[in-house]
Order: structure tokens, then C-alpha cells, then sequence
């Protein structure tokens, strides 16, 4: 929209609109209650919080064009063109209204006054936490006739609001700076910002989002801006996949105080990619418009199946995963009274849009089915062999119980256990070869610690359907020691070990097999990535040490700044002895134990997953079947590799 055109229905919004329900005593005492943490999460919410308000405009139908900069000294400044805050004393305060709006928790035009009729900002503690918590922060408005500004110091006012100059233009501008008093981390990180941002570009179809990082000489700007709006989502989204239809399809439905609009492609993965929001929220943990849906969309699939014969009477129904296989889709809704679980709004409890999205997808997706034969066709023949595998995978689970003889002594024959098995403590280690499979059993504490070497290649599932999953020997031990099942019968009740650790040697082949561990832990048991189960051991790269039989000092080193220092505090290159691990089998039981298995003395890195996207658009390219992406990232990375073993 490049111009914002007013509605007939508009309603005043002034000082009246803003209700106040509390102060805003608690938040620098408890940061976490209200951007879920003080650390890089907690910091670019602050960002999210501002811009929502933004965004908000837009979704009111005030507001085109948004700017996000991070200054040289890491402050931000978003800046809109909507209507920008009332400036006009308040009834109940007696003060300027944009100061409530900035100083009093839970004040805003979000609570029935008529500011808003749909808000992703739902508690409307955005603006008042960002002060809050910034070292300082500035405020301009401009009405139409006047610039106003007034500026605040850990959510306190230093002067009060003044006008500094005349305008015809309207919207608000924000700087602050996060207060290192309160955050762990001061540094905003661009592409957690430009991912945010994009989503809301692809969400908000015609709303321009600048993006600027003034931290560098040459400064970066982009410029985010979606016409297509959720359909462009869907294509980014499908950029390293295969589509087997061309058209997206896309379809909206409106009812009283809500609306619906999704777009969906199917591809030829084996995995579903599945993006929901409820007023441009993210709702990771799903809610009633995504249970409409895959509701919905299973009863369309089997109806139209049926009625053209591809699936016969005696045939059993395709399930939601068959008829989800290989699906990209994009929901969104916008409620007028949204209901979140807390404040972190990750799901959406309106039962309202579970019919609306259900239904939407019932009249429109079959319409779409019955005008599109071909497609549907297409469709539904892929949920077909969704169903074939999944019938094969249940097959050869069946068969791998019956031929263990209800014993899985044959499956595991390597695996060591450990005498606390069960036990949320209990760690098993994913060892790389049966040399350093054989230290790690020695070193190990037998008590609380398992070790389960693997050896040659094993599958890439993100090649593979869960049939080919159980029949692979190198997974099938992993599947039996770890106890939770894949896939649809996963159950992380059932789970052996609290800690799964991959250790493999520093080398290519290591980093391999790392990643296939790691694309098969987040296709088909995504949740121990999300519980945080999921460790990667970092074992040494050189030992130094210097002297002789008693007298010797060992340390050990990750990289090489760390052995130059080491050999420089231990007397020099003169005094000092080098070794290079080339792999974990060269280190002696007591050498891992020290270095890599000791809880006391190791380091590990733990698999965290802030952003499913990008881990699904990068295993997808760095394991799926397009070359070309995958040939360009490698050219574009090369340089950033270190310790490449050739």
C-alpha cells in the first residue's frame, strides 16, 4: 500500500483511547517475567516489542513504511509513518499521554478503548519494558503540525515533552539503548533482526520495512517488501526445494473479528514445513488455527481422494502426516480478541479459529482440488506414497522387533550401558569409530555414562522416508539405545538418557557425521533439539607439554591461538612438545576422559534451536538434492573454514 487511505468506520484515536491498569514497579526487578530472558533473546525482543507497535499501524490501516536502524553505538531507532502516539494530556494521569504510554505498564489503545481492533501487541507492555529496561531512550511524534520529543533514562523522564519543530507528516520515531545493568548481552545480532523483519514484510503484504546496521564504514540497508504477501513466503521458503506443482495455493476467508489467510505448496521432501501466526505473532508451539488446519486439510484430501477412485473403499484413510508429507504452508490469522498462553504468545487458544481455518479450507482448498485436476492429482498421489512408506516403515519396525526375538542384545552388541540407565542424568555418547569407541569405554564412568560406537556412512534422511530409517543398520542402534521411537510414535517419556553427546574427530568426516546426526535428530526427533538433549563434544586438537616422567606438564588446546599461548606460557617453543590430534582413536582413555568425557574438566556445546526456519532451509540445502545452492554456499563460506583437514 503506498498510500494509506482513511476508513469511513474510523474511530478517534486520541488521550481517551488509552486505558492505564497498572504501574511499572516490577520490571527492572524482573526483566524475564516480560521478554522471557536477559540474554540475546531478551535483547532483540526489545526490538520486537517496538516494532509490533509499528506494525500494529499497519494492521490498523495507518502505516506503510517502517525503518529499523541500529546506530554505530548499538541503540536502535524504529521509526513509522502511522499515526504516532497521542501527545494530548491524559484524563486519568494528568500527564502527556505518550509519557503513559512509555512509563505505566499495561497502558496502551490495545484494551477495548477502540485504538485497535486487531493487536499483536496484546498486553501492551511493549513500549513501557523497552524503557524500562534501556539506559536511555528517545521519543519524537509528529501529529500533522507539530514534532514533539521528550527523552527518559531507565524508564524515567529527563525533561518533559517539548515541541522541536513543525511538520505535516505524522508517525512515531524511537530510539533507546538496552541498559547493561540488565542484559548479558549488548550486541544485536543482524540477521536475528533481519529474519524477524522479514516475516513480518511477508505477513503484512505492502508495508515497506527499511532495515539499516550503521555499525560498519559502509553501512548495510535492505529493503523488505512483499506484494505477494504469504504466497512470497512461501516461495522463500521453498527456494532449496523442489515444488511439484507450480501454482501456490492460496486462499483467505473473513467472519465477525476474524480473518484467515494461507498459502501452500507441496515439494518433494519428506518432511512438512508448517509456519503459523495469529496477529504476525509466531506461534511456535501452534494453537487452534493450526489444529483447523491439519484438520481440515486431511478430511479435503481423503474426500477427493474417494470421490475420483485413487483411493479405494477398502483402502484405510490417509493420515494428517500422509497428506502433510512434503507440504510448506503458511497460516495466518488476525483475531480481534486473541487469546495466548502468556506473554511470550506462542499459542493461540481462540476456538473460533480453529472453525474458521477448518471451514476455509474445506469450501476453498476443495474448490481449488476440483478446478485444478491435474494438481490434485499430483497432490494426492504423493500422500499416497506417503502412506505406502509409512505402512512399510510400521513393516519394518514390526520386523525388526520380531527378528531381535524381543530382545535388542542383537541391535545393540556395541552399545556399553551405563548402571543408571533412565536416569535424567545418564549421558550417552555417539562415538565415531571403534577405536575411539574402545577409549571411550575405559575412560568413561560406568555408572552414568553409555557409549554407543557407529562406524561407516550412515543414511541421510533427509534423502530417505522413515522406512529406509529402520532398515538402516547405523541408525537403527541409535533409534534402540536412545528408547523414544521416531517420528510419529516418538515419546520423550520413554527416554534413556538425559544427554546425548556426538563425538566425533575434528576433521571432515567428523563434521559429516555430525551432520547427519544432527539432520536425523531434527526430521525425525525434533523434540530432544527443543528439550535441549541434544550435546556436541569438543575434544582437543593438540596436547603440549613439556618435561619428563614425573615432571611432566601436559595441557591441552582447542585451537591453534590456544596452543601458541600455551607453549608461550610454558617456556617456549624450545621446552615445549606439540601433538596434533588427527581423530579421537589417537587419544588414550585417560587423555578423553581428562579432556572430553569428565564433566568436571570437558567442554561441550549444547544443539540449541532459536529459529526452525533457518535450521529447516539449511538442512534442506546442505543435504537435499539441489546442487547448485548448496555449490554456491560452499563458494561463499570457504573462506570462514579453519582446521580443514585435506
Amino acid at each position: 500500500m503506498s498510500e494509506i487511505e482513511k476508513k469511513e468506520d474510523e474511530v478517534i484515536y486520541d488521550e481517551s483511547q488509552i486505558q492505564v491498569l497498572e504501574g511499572l514497579e516490577a520490571v527492572r526487578k524482573r526483566p524475564g517475567m516480560y521478554i522471557g530472558s536477559t540474554s540475546a533473546a531478551g535483547l532483540h525482543h526489545l526490538v520486537y516489542e517496538i516494532v509490533d507497535n509499528s506494525i500494529d499501524e499497519a494492521l490498523a490501516g495507518y502505516c506503510s513504511k517502517i525503518s529499523v536502524d541500529i546506530n554505530p553505538d548499538n541503540s536502535v531507532t524504529v521509526e513509522d509513518n502511522g499515526r504516532g502516539i497521542p501527545v494530548g494530556i491524559h484524563p486519568q494521569q494528568g500527564i502527556p499521554t505518550v509519557e503513559v504510554v512509555l512509563t505505566i505498564l499495561h497502558a496502551g489503545g490495545k484494551f477495548g478503548g477502540g485504538g485497535y481492533k486487531v493487536s499483536g501487541g496484546l498486553h501492551g507492555v511493549g513500549s513501557s519494558v523497552v524503557n524500562a529496561l534501556s539506559e536511555h531512550l528517545e521519543v519524537e511524534v509528529s501529529d500533522g503540525e507539530h514534532v514533539y520529543y521528550q527523552s527518559y533514562e531507565r524508564g524515567n523522564p529527563t525533561c518533559e515533552l517539548k515541541i522541536i519543530g513543525d511538520t505535516d507528516k505524522t508517525g512515531t520515531k524511537i530510539t533507546f539503548k538496552p541498559d547493561p545493568e540488565i542484559f548479558e548481552v549488548l550486541v544485536f545480532d543482524y540477521d536475528t533482526l533481519l529474519k524477524r523483519l522479514r516475516e513480518q514484510a511477508f505477513l503484512n503484504k505492502g508495508v515497506k520495512i527499511v532495515f539499516t546496521d550503521r555499525r560498519e564504514e559502509e553501512p548495510k540497508s535492505v529493503t523488505l517488501y512483499a506484494e505477494g504477501g504469504i504466497k512470497e513466503f512461501v516461495t522463500y521458503l521453498n527456494v532449496n526445494k523442489d515444488p511439484i506443482h507450480d501454482e501456490i495455493i492460496y486462499f483467505s476467508n473473513k467472519r465477525a473479528g476474524m480473518e484467515v489467510e494461507v498459502a501452500m505448496q507441496y515439494t518433494t521432501a519428506y518432511t512438512e514445513t508448517l509456519l503459523s501466526f495469529a496477529n504476525n505473532i509466531h506461534t511456535v508451539d501452534g494453537g487452534m488455527h493450526e489444529t483447523g488446519f491439519k484438520t481440515g486439510l486431511t478430511k479435503v484430501i481423503n474426500d477427493y481422494a474417494r470421490k475420483y477412485g485413487l483411493l479405494k473403499d477398502k483402502d484405510p484413510a490417509l493420515s494428517g502426516e500422509d497428506t502433510r508429507e512434503g507440504l510448506t504452508v503458511v497460516i495466518s490469522v488476525k483475531v480481534e480478541e486473541a487469546q495466548f498462553e502468556g506473554q511470550t504468545k506462542t499459542k493461540l487458544g481462540n476456538s473460533g479459529a480453529r472453525t474458521l481455518v477448518e471451514k476455509a479450507l474445506t469450501d476453498k482448498l476443495t474448490a481449488f482440488l476440483e478446478e485444478n485436476p491435474k494438481t490434485a492429482r499430483t497432490i494426492i498421489n504423493k500422500t499416497l506414497m506417503a502412506s505406502r512408506a509409512r505402512e512399510a516403515a510400521k513393516r519394518a519396525r514390526e520386523a525388526t522387533r520380531k527378528n531381535s526375538g524381543g530382545s535388542d542384545s542383537a541391535l545393540l552388541g556395541k552399545l556399553s550401558r551405563c548402571t543408571d540407565e533412565g536416569a535424567d542424568y545418564a549421558e550417552l555418547f555417539i562415538v565415531e569409530g571403534d577405536s575411539a569407541g574402545g577409549s571411550a569405554k575405559q575412560g568413561r564412568n560406568r555408572r552414568y555414562q553409555a557409549v554407543l560406537p557407529l562406524w561407516g556412512k550412515m543414511l541421510n534422511v533427509e534423502k530417505s522416508r522413515a522406512d529406509k530409517v529402520y532398515g538402516n543398520d547405523k541408525l537403527l542402534p541409535v533409534i534402540k539405545a536412545l528408547g523414544t521411537g521416531i517420528g510419529e510414535e516418538f515419546d520423550i517419556e520413554k527416554l534413556n538418557y538425559g544427554k546425548i553427546i556426538i563425538m566425533a574427530d575434528a576433521d571432515v568426516d567428523g563434521a559429516h557425521i555430525r551432520t547427519l546426526l544432527l539432520t536425523f535428530f531434527f526430521r525425525y526427533m525434533r523434540e530432544l533439539i527443543d528439550n535441549g538433549n541434544i550435546y556436541i563434544a569438543q575434544p582437543p586438537l593438540f596436547k603440549v607439554w613439556t618435561g619428563k616422567n614425573k615432571n611432566v606438564v601436559e595441557r591441552y588446546a582447542f585451537d591453534e591461538a590456544e596452543r601458541d599461548r600455551l607453549i608461550e606460557e610454558m617456556g617456549g617453543s624450545g621446552k615445549c612438545k606439540v601433538q596434533r590430534y588427527k581423530g579421537l582413536g589417537e587419544m588414550d582413555p585417560a587423555e578423553l576422559k581428562e579432556t572430553t568425557m569428565d564433566p568436571a574438566r570437558r567442554t561441550m556445546l549444547r544443539v540449541e534451536l532459536e529459529d526452525a526456519i533457518a535450521a529447516d532451509q539449511t538442512f534442506t540445502l546442505l543435504m537435499g538434492d539441489k546442487v547448485e545452492p548448496r555449490r554456491e554456499f560452499i563458494e561463499q563460506n570457504a573462506r570462514l573454514v579453519s582446521n580443514l583437514d585435506i
